[in-house]
């Protein structure tokens, strides 16, 4: 059986030397500031700056990977005589997938005897660090790059990602809310519960009161569909909140005495448009 390489993006918001520990080579979206020349990956500015010039007025905007950066990297694991299982961003918010995919198809003539598999995890942040953590422990156990993709293939429909956000003004500029909804919403504390659903859209499904509420909110759903609630894998996110973070995973482990495995951070590409106060909840369920 011909060795092969787990690779994914920046997205999955997993810092770089967990990724290594992993064996999981990634390649970088970018971000800048309006008004900026410098385009910047999310290893080039700590997330307590980045937060810090959003709340002061700064606009991100994002770039995704494109196809050509996609297949120089990916030649160079082929030129290893080794096969590639792409594990990326979802293509519901980003065309970083699509540019693997095509990556992919124009490296095929060059490597026939190779297998170049690219799978869209339909998910974001730490919920695609968790879809590749998965992935990569089936490989760990001695799956085939076949085994591990159909597993990779059957385990998108059973993501559970949720996230709540303290300012309704970011999810207003990537048109989430209306302008009149933020206002409003923010004045009263209200802060929205959402989920990614089949597509990989970011979908609104409740309207609560105050951060605590929101926070339980979340906790509420890993109660009502996670797969394992005691012993599941449990991965969570968050945008320079590290204490709401920490609350979440004492709520879950208080209730069912599950152990978080990994809090990280909500890099710049994913903050960019959820804001500084996002909380994602990320866990194997048993539908999205």
């Amino acid at each position: 059986m011909r060795d092969y390489v787990i690779y994914t993006d920046s997205a999955c918001d997993i810092k770089p030397e967990m990724l290594a520990e992993w064996g999981v080579p990634y390649r970088c979206l970018t971000f800048r500031f309006d008004g900026d020349e410098k385009e910047y990956s999310n290893e080039d500015m700590s997330v307590e700056e980045f937060y810090a010039k959003m709340k002061a007025g700064g606009v991100a905007k994002t770039a995704a990977v494109n196809s050509e950066a996609f297949a120089t990297e990916f030649a160079k694991i082929l030129d290893e005589g080794k096969d590639l299982l792409y594990l990326g961003f979802s293509s519901g918010l980003s065309t970083t997938y699509n540019s693997a995919r095509i990556a992919a198809e124009s490296l095929k003539e060059k490597y026939p005897e190779q297998k170049i598999i690219v799978i869209d995890s339909l998910s974001a942040s730490a919920g695609e660090g968790l879809f590749v953590y998965m992935v990569v422990q089936e490989k760990k156990k001695g799956a085939t790059i076949e085994e591990a993709a159909a597993f990779a293939k059957d385990l998108v429909g059973r993501m559970g990602i949720w996230f709540t956000v303290d300012d309704l003004v970011y999810l207003k500029r990537g048109g989430r809310v209306s302008p009149t909804a933020a206002f409003v919403g923010n004045l009263l504390g209200i802060k929205p519960v959402l989920y990614m659903d089949n597509d990989g859209h970011l979908i609104p499904v409740s309207k609560v009161r105050g951060r605590k509420t929101s926070i339980n909110a979340l906790a509420d759903q890993y109660t009502a569909r996670a797969v394992d609630k005691e012993n599941g894998v449990v991965f969570i996110s968050h945008g320079n909140c590290l204490s709401d973070a920490e609350a979440l995973a004492a709520i879950l482990k208080e209730r069912h005495g599950v152990e978080v495995k990994v809090i990280t951070d909500v890099g710049p590409v994913i903050g960019a448009h959820s804001g500084p106060g996002t909380l994602a909840l990320f866990f194997i369920a048993n539908e999205r």
